[in-house]
């Protein structure tokens, strides 16, 4: 490969990485690589893109191959190495790399103080910005301020913004500000210092925006958005994504609409959102236009766009277009994986959401097991179920209370109440009400009422009878009473609903676990 080969991998990568596709990146690698070519030059951006998957695998390779080709020594790639460990959680081996390098410069200081705070080390974090605060520059100041927000801390970062040069107070050090108001939802604080921010650009418009759809207040959110004189594909892409998170799914679709009205293009970060609002709202049909213009305007199908497509097809109804999306992919996240079995079992085909979930390529999360019990729960298949349960912990993934809760409903429904029973007092997560329903809804269908007084009396010690869900509970076992005929125990619990204040809602005929 000549220099201009190289240059054209070089910008593949970045490419990939700045469209949130860093493991396209590094499968191109990759694949270059299996043919013998290498180029050092191409060693910074791929460990930025180890960094984003995070991959330390990988990352290790790229550390053994800059020592093969003499580039280890570069502060670029000694910096790229700090990063990449540190956010691969290996922040000893980033200060290995820092203090073994013969000379840094501010970036240096800068990802090895971020990579302290990331990995919530702010004892050495301040003693190198200590150290290099006389000298540093507006990114030394944010990383320190940046990694309190993460921390929960934003009076330390507020405190540490108002000691801050003014000549270094740029719009980027004001956002990380308001960013971290956002994050940890103190919308109070955000309004106040946005209104204080002396230059507002697309970003803090984009921030306050998508603060005031965090916390559910679309008429605010909306209210901002308005006062925007020029917006930009950011700021559309902020009410649009606001808009579908908060079940706004018609309003989210009219402004994609009118988004391209005011003549911007869709982006990945665009169309994902949009797709989000069609698979909420059922739109096959605005699905479809989205999924054209993608492949006429040559969207990149990263891991949201991708996973987005299939769940639209999926909740529409349409599992021949999910299918054929998925397969389609080269490389299928885990995301992609759990949309596709959770539809399959969603739809009824608990056999081919199992046969998915043997094939899968990637490991699997919680969500994917969720969805994989879930297809037994709506097979019937028992034995697959427990053997999936115990397969969680050879994973090293921790069931939660939903996991626990299909294992239930899956006992109860094959009418081992006994064991259900068991499992219900030996969980180490409390169970919810959507648990101990469950179990009462198999023994009624079991018309077992001795389990059904145990279970109640669960729900009495667990003081759940004092929530909403307390009238089905009541009502269910006073059926089931009824149902064996008990009359007056049965009414007994009427009585009991009443002397609450209890009434029996209409329409609350079934139970759902997820």
């Amino acid at each position: 490969m000549n220099f201009q080969d190289h240059f054209h991998v070089s910008n593949l990568i970045r490419n990939h990485i700045s469209k949130g596709s860093p493991k396209q990146a590094l499968l191109l690698y990759e694949s270059i690589r299996r043919k013998g070519v290498f180029f050092p030059g191409w060693i910074p951006l791929l460990l930025k893109a180890c960094a984003c998957v995070p991959s330390l695998v990988l990352g290790n390779l790229l550390h053994s191959e800059s020592i093969k080709f003499g580039v280890h020594s570069d502060v670029m790639v000694r910096t790229s190495l700090i990063n990449m460990y540190s956010k691969c959680g290996r922040i000893v081996s980033a200060r290995k790399v820092f203090d073994e390098m013969p000379e840094r410069n501010i970036p240096t200081w800068n990802a090895m103080i971020g990579g302290y705070m990331g990995n919530d080390d702010t004892v050495s974090a301040t003693r190198l910005f200590g150290e290099i605060m006389g000298s540093g520059n507006t990114v030394t100041w944010i990383e320190m301020i940046k990694g309190y927000g993460k921390r929960n801390e934003t009076d330390k970062a507020r405190d540490l913004f108002e000691m801050m040069p003014l000549e270094l107070k740029n719009v980027k050090a004001w956002a990380v500000i308001l960013g971290g108001y956002v994050s940890n939802r103190e919308m109070e604080a955000a309004r106040m210092f946005f209104e204080d921010i002396p230059e507002k650009n697309s970003f803090v418009w984009s921030l306050m925006i998508s603060g005031c759809f965090k916390v559910g207040n679309v008429d605010e959110a909306r209210s901002v958005f308005n006062r925007v004189k020029v917006r930009d594909l950011v700021i559309w892409n902020s009410l649009i994504t606001g808009y579908a998170k908060n079940g706004y799914c018609d309003e989210a679709i009219d402004a994609f609409y009118k988004m391209q009205g005011e003549g911007f293009e869709a982006d990945a970060v665009t169309v994902s959102s949009v797709l989000s609002a069609c698979a909420q709202s059922g739109r096959l049909d605005v699905g479809r236009e989205v999924h054209s213009l993608i492949q006429f305007k040559g969207i990149e199908l990263n891991d949201f766009v991708s996973n987005a497509l299939i769940d639209m097809y999926a909740k529409c109804g349409d599992l021949e277009s999910a299918m054929f999306v998925f397969e389609s992919l080269n490389l299928r996240s885990v995301a992609c994986w759990n949309s596709m079995i959770s539809c399959l079992a969603i739809h009824g085909k608990g056999r081919e959401a199992l046969e998915m979930f043997r094939t899968m390529d990637t490991k699997p999360d919680e969500i994917t097991f969720l969805a994989a019990l879930t297809a037994c729960v709506h097979g019937g298949f028992l034995v697959e179920g427990l053997k999936i349960f115990l397969e969680m912990k050879t994973k090293d993934v921790e069931p939660n209370v939903k996991h626990f809760g299909c294992l239930i409903h899956l006992l109860g429904l094959s009418g081992k109440l006994k064991e259900a029973y068991g499992l219900v007092r030996e969980m180490p997560v409390k169970p919810n009400d959507t648990v101990l329903g469950a179990l009462l809804g198999a023994c009624k269908v079991h018309m077992d009422t001795e389990m059904a007084e145990q279970v109640m009396k669960i729900i009495e010690t667990a003081g759940s009878v004092t929530n909403g869900d307390s009238e089905n509970h009541l009502v269910l076992i006073s059926n089931l009473y009824a149902h064996a005929e008990r009359w007056q125990t049965s009414e007994t619990f009427r009585v009991e609903m009443e002397k609450r204040g209890l009434h029996k809602s209409t329409g609350l005929s079934s139970l759902v676990l997820t």
